[in-house]
């Protein structure tokens, strides 16, 4: 039998609606007119200096055009084709695939990342040599593990305890001012520093804890949001400590066991008879960050599970309601601050024992609003979305360094980099608009039957469960 339609403009379920297409064409029109009004004075113009260091006004007609006919196109494109394909879904939809169903997609799934994470080195290396190898490892694979991780990491805070915290790049600075300081002053190795810095920034996400106990939501945010840019302003003034805006230089690199990945006699190559190539540093460093990011998914996993992580949803959900469960809010609320940012503590130290350099710079507020847009996007609560929206966020950024070609299309003064946050902000527009609830907005349950099991009659409104 076929749905009617409720008479006021609703398709009649199994059959499409027909396509506007002078509709479609007036909003093609507005889209064009606003993009023009909006790239107009941020693309059309460029003020550049001459040779008389002069400010010159000059214009990019031809980028402008492109701009503004890409975005007329898009709108029209989507009005014409995917309107009418999402219509057509949601007329013929059907029953989602149970909970069940996607964890066991999710669980075939994990053991093909996995295994593509351990063998991408050696795909770099077979597809672009030795040499060029070193960019692909670094930039892409080692760049993207570190925001995983942080990623995982704030999703216990935001995504699990539903904390709002703008301040996360605070503990990832406290990581690697810890590292770089207790290795510079008293030459402790990498693998004692890395559980220890760990420990410290712990300990600074209790004592932020302790002050927002009785805050939440905005407020929570701009409290979190003022701890990050105390901790910043203290590294760039305490300048007998941190050295101020000169930062940390010669920061002790880790070593194979013992075995420094130089070329002197005693190095890694000389020791196993092999050629001095700095890749065998870089991939040393890509499976010492794949182990975090694995152990950091794994903990977060297996915490769900424990009290402590329901006590984190429950806390997420209703915090007065978690309160009359009996449930101990100040406790949850410190081990989630102090969990998450033992996570950030490991990748700051990391980051400080990869870079060999640290300053101020590298802990600024847009790297805390990187982070939680990646958590935001991929899906609170979600590791594998967190996962995916580090890729994109980060690798997109990364893969426009690669897109040289587009200068033939938009000028050869068209730098793709510099737009890289404009790309940033409309996609980010796009999935809120599309995928509100983040890229992957489905979580398993943390404790579930794993058996059918009646449920008596007296405990059920319909007499029977």
């Amino acid at each position: 039998m076929t749905a009617q339609g409720d008479g006021i403009g609703e398709p009649i379920a199994g059959r499409a609606a027909p396509v506007d297409v002078v509709h479609a064409l007036r909003q093609a029109g507005v889209t064009t007119a606003l993009a023009f009004a909006l790239f107009l004075p941020l693309i059309g113009f460029q003020t550049v200096q001459n040779i008389r260091n002069e400010l010159v006004l000059e214009t990019r007609w031809s980028l402008l055009f492109w701009m503004v006919a890409i975005a007329g196109l898009s709108r029209l494109v989507y009005d014409l084709v995917i309107a009418p394909w999402r219509a057509r879904r949601r007329a013929a939809a059907r029953p989602r695939a149970s909970t069940t169903a996607a964890g066991v997609w999710r669980r075939r799934l994990m053991p093909f990342a996995i295994g593509f994470l351990l063998v991408y080195p050696v795909v770099a290396i077979y597809g672009a040599g030795w040499t060029g190898a070193t960019k692909w490892i670094d930039n892409f694979g080692i760049q993207i593990l570190i925001y995983v991780m942080l990623g995982w990491g704030l999703n216990i805070v935001v995504g699990l305890a539903g904390l709002l915290d703008l301040g996360y790049v605070a503990f990832y600075a406290v990581g690697a001012y810890s590292y770089a300081l207790l290795a510079k002053n008293f030459g402790f190795s990498f693998w004692i520093l890395l559980p220890l810095a760990g420990i410290l920034s712990s300990f600074w996400g209790i004592i932020l804890g302790f002050p927002v106990l009785r805050l939440r939501g905005d407020y929570l945010a701009i409290v979190t949001l003022a701890f990050g840019e105390i901790i910043r302003m203290v590294l760039v003034n305490w300048v007998d400590l941190t050295n101020g805006y000169a930062g940390i230089s010669s920061i002790p690199r880790p070593t194979f066991f013992g075995i420094p990945f130089t070329a002197n006699d005693d190095g890694f190559a000389a020791l196993f008879g092999l050629e001095f190539t700095p890749v065998y540093r870089t991939l040393f460093l890509y499976y010492v960050i794949l182990g975090l990011a694995l152990l950091t998914a794994f903990v977060t996993v297996r915490l769900r599970r424990l009290p402590v992580g329901r006590a984190w949803e429950a806390l997420r959900e209703d915090e007065i309601a978690c309160r009359s469960l009996g449930i101990n809010t100040t406790n949850t609320k410190l081990t989630a601050f102090s969990i998450g940012a033992m996570f950030g503590g490991f990748a700051g130290s990391f980051f400080a024992a990869r870079q060999g350099f640290i300053s101020p710079e590298s802990f600024t507020f847009l790297e805390s609003a990187t982070i939680v847009a990646i958590v935001v996007l991929g899906g609170m609560g979600s590791q594998i979305g967190v996962a995916i929206a580090a890729i994109v966020m980060v690798g997109g950024v990364e893969i426009m360094r690669e897109l040289d070609f587009l200068k033939y299309v938009f000028g050869q003064d068209f730098d793709p980099t510099q737009y890289r946050m404009l790309i940033f902000g409309l996609a980010m527009v796009l999935v809120m608009i599309w995928r509100p609830r983040g890229l992957i907005s489905t979580r398993e349950p943390s404790v579930f039957l794993k058996e059918r099991k009646a449920i008596a009659s007296d405990l059920v409104g319909q007499g029977h469960g």
